[in-house]
């Protein structure tokens, strides 16, 4: 169905049909066995999606292909008697060359270079945009699952090398569809080599789900260990940083250098660690997200052994999982490390805090004893204003007495400014009562 609104339904959601869709955007392969499947998986940093249609172009022709049919990521071409599958993915892409089991490469015969059977030619591998990853030979034939010789006659397949492999799945009447046996080493033509012996009665869809989960058991396989060299690389740099900030931590207890200086060296060191983190987490998390498709791959693979020799999944589990165990201690210490000098900052933040708490609560009382004695002075200047202004007044009334007796008032001038004395007093004090209480209301 189409993306217009159902007739009983109400109006679709804008991404239903993208988000439903999306378990149908990478189908597995359908061939026929005998098979001969050439992949090689590259990191595409820096690498357009229009480079690598141009690079398909070459086997297609400029016409049979435009940039619009790799929006989805997925492309699936089948020219001639081979198919091709490009699929991008976020740090690499793939591409899938699934053709016909060359003629003269029958059960027990070697092959000692695979590349010069592979149907697009190995200039074109070569031009591939990208730096390769994984490169991958699978040979599926619907032989020697029964033979007793068949360890012996894998090996003319793969070349020298201690073989792993298992008996994969299980059919209805309790038997494997299938038998895995690898060396997993690259050979001198840079392509690991994997031999499937497949059930005569595999179909073509089995087929392609055993070719897609085996080779994205190899791609994420690598992925994930991507992050490894980083991991290593950061452990004498986290082991340095471990050491400076016990010695800072032991500087903060003992207070052999001010706070100022402390505090500057702990955000130095918090600055490190952080830009540590930023650039190296998302290698980190995508190491475990690709080591959690390798378990699910080798887990969907159901294992059971072969005579002799390891499965896959115990395989990966000595070799992967000790890889893996590193690279999440060394994300562990760099997130315990960046705690570790948040911790010892927060401490050193503390102290300085309470030291000036202290010295702010010393200002106040400073402050307070300052405030009192200001009261104290400010109370004594007011009682002077008051006595002086009193003093002034009376002095007029004294004078003002004196020259009305002059003009021959019987008028003594003495008791005139005694009697006038006490009111003024009043007065003047009720004045600067008001003005205060004026001020406070301001």
């Amino acid at each position: 169905m189409n993306d217009k609104t159902s007739p009983y339904l109400p109006a679709n959601d804008a991404q239903r049909f993208v988000l439903h869709n999306e378990i149908h955007t990478r189908p597995s392969a359908t061939f026929k066995l005998p098979a001969l499947i050439v992949y090689v998986a590259v990191l595409n940093a820096g690498i357009s999606i229009s480079e690598e249609c141009a690079h398909l172009k070459k086997l297609l022709g400029q016409d049979k292909l435009d940039l619009d049919q790799m929006k989805g990521n997925f492309l699936q071409l089948q020219i001639g008697d081979y198919k091709i599958i490009w699929e991008r993915h976020t740090e690499f892409s793939r591409y899938t060359i699934v053709q016909p089991l060359p003629t003269h490469a029958q059960w027990g015969s070697t092959l000692p270079e695979f590349a010069s059977h592979v149907a697009t030619g190995t200039d074109w591998l070569q031009g591939i945009p990208g730096k390769t990853i994984t490169a991958i030979h699978l040979a599926m034939i619907k032989e020697g699952m029964h033979d007793p010789d068949a360890i012996y006659k894998s090996k003319l397949w793969l070349g020298e090398g201690t073989v792993i492999g298992a008996r994969m799945g299980r059919t209805s009447d309790d038997q494997s569809h299938s038998h895995l046996i690898t060396n997993l080493r690259i050979g001198s033509d840079g392509f690991e080599r994997i031999l499937v012996m497949a059930a005569s009665s595999t179909s073509e869809n089995r087929a392609g789900r055993i070719a897609q989960r085996i080779l994205e058991l190899e791609t994420y396989r690598i992925m994930s260990l991507l992050s490894l060299p980083v991991a290593k690389h950061l452990a004498s740099k986290l082991a340095q940083t471990e050491v400076r900030l016990v010695e800072l931590t032991s500087r903060l207890e003992t207070k052999t250098d001010s706070d100022e200086v402390l505090l500057n060296e702990l955000a130095g060191l918090a600055a490190q660690i952080e830009s540590t983190t930023a650039e190296h987490s998302y290698r980190f998390s995508a190491a475990r997200a690709y080591d959690a498709i390798v378990k699910e791959r080798i887990s969907e693979m159901r294992e059971r052994p072969l005579s002799g020799i390891q499965t896959v999944g115990e395989f990966m589990q000595r070799r992967l999982a000790p890889a893996m165990a590193t690279v999440n201690a060394t994300s562990e210490r760099l997130a315990a490390l960046a705690q570790r000098v948040s911790r010892a900052s927060a401490l050193l933040r503390t102290r300085v805090e309470i030291a000036a708490e202290a010295q702010n609560q010393q200002l106040l009382e400073k402050l307070t004893r300052g405030q009192a004695l200001q009261l104290r002075l400010q109370s004594t200047v007011e009682g002077l204003s008051i006595a002086a202004i009193t003093y002034y007044v009376v002095s007029l009334v004294l004078y003002f007495g004196k020259t009305l007796k002059a003009l021959g008032f019987n008028l003594n001038p003495e008791i005139l400014a005694g009697l006038v004395t006490p009111v003024v007093l009043f007065v003047s004090w009720k004045m600067i009562q008001r003005i205060h209480q004026s001020l406070k209301e301001m």
